[in-house]
């Protein structure tokens, strides 16, 4: 879908990171290696998108850093936009509406770097029925065109040990 809006795959990979995870800040290297794309093509993409005011730079030192521009009028679009690409508003709207009592949903690992890997991992908190998440999966499986691997712990197990939980990259969803 954002191939066909977007014509550059670098544009289209910073987009992915920086409005899935708006309170990160990347530099060029960082996003170069992760993206495996040239430093040279990445920060024409950095430098274009933090030109139309899309995303916020700040010097630190002999590093640039980027993030997406939370206060630009377009934000809130972009952000569905790339929710919407990666099938996460389906995903936490299924799982909202069939599972019960759920106090919060984590985006883990490559999606929570806003890379497009095909396996969407989530940790979920709180006390769901497994056999209606179960059934949820699989139909929103069928709709995004991924695979979801997803951890449920209870609130009480969260609190206590939520350091754990959280130590892979992360991004609250809900």
């Amino acid at each position: 879908m954002l191939s066909e809006l977007f014509t550059s795959k670098a544009r289209i990979r910073v987009l992915l990171k920086l409005f899935l995870n708006p309170g990160i800040s990347c530099y060029l290297r960082q996003l170069s290696g992760e993206f495996g794309l040239s430093p040279n093509a990445l920060k024409e993409e950095l430098d274009s998108l933090a030109g139309a005011g899309y995303l916020e730079r700040e010097q630190n030192g002999r590093s640039v850093y980027f993030r997406a521009n939370t206060k630009h009028p377009f934000f809130p679009e972009i952000h569905s936009i790339v929710r919407k690409h990666l099938g996460i508003d389906k995903i936490i709207e299924q799982v909202i509406s069939a599972l019960g009592q759920i106090d919060a949903v984590y985006l883990l690992d490559d999606y929570a770097q806003g890379i497009d890997s095909g396996l969407i991992d989530l940790l979920i908190v709180g006390t769901p029925s497994r056999n209606l998440l179960e059934g949820s999966r699989r139909g929103v499986e069928q709709k995004i065109n991924r695979k979801i691997r997803y951890m449920i712990v209870s609130p009480e197990e969260f609190e206590s040990d939520s350091s754990v939980f959280l130590q892979r990259p992360n991004c609250r969803v809900l």
